[in-house]
């Protein structure tokens, strides 16, 4: 079993226009990775953005969806709203607070590129970068 993680939507919006080290990462069998399931509000809600930038088929989006349902256990809110008022007071971004509160309900880090998160000393933030380092990829 590997690294449990939360991974934040900007890492699969990252994956899906570069398809570099991101993509390898996420199909890593080195990382288990959980989300809230507001991360797939975000990737709906930003599905034209990503599909304009990254220059793949609609069909592409869709079967990368079915990749993430498979590599990704996707929380249920409830799982974890009562660690929402703590990540709230921690969150730089409304958007990232269940993020957070995943990450305390799970005790576990989370994987995102967003350098603001790591202003709060509470649930340790790996870049991408980070993560090819501490598993020596």
């Amino acid at each position: 079993m590997g690294m449990l993680l939360v991974v934040d939507a900007n890492i699969l919006f990252s994956a899906l226009i570069s398809h570099g080290e991101t993509f390898d990462l996420l199909c890593s069998e080195e990382l288990q990775l959980a989300a809230p399931e507001f991360l797939l509000v975000e990737l709906s809600e930003h599905k034209a953005e990503i599909l304009q930038k990254s220059s793949l088929p609609g069909t592409v989006f869709e079967e990368f969806l079915e990749l993430l349902r498979e590599r990704i256990e996707i929380v249920p809110h409830d799982d974890f709203g009562n660690f929402m008022s703590e990540a709230a007071n921690l969150s730089p971004d409304p958007d990232d607070i269940p993020y957070i509160a995943l990450a305390l309900k799970l005790r576990c880090p989370i994987w995102s590129q967003d350098s603001r998160l790591k202003r709060q000393s509470r649930v340790q933030v790996y870049t991408t970068r980070e993560l090819l380092e501490l598993l020596g990829l």
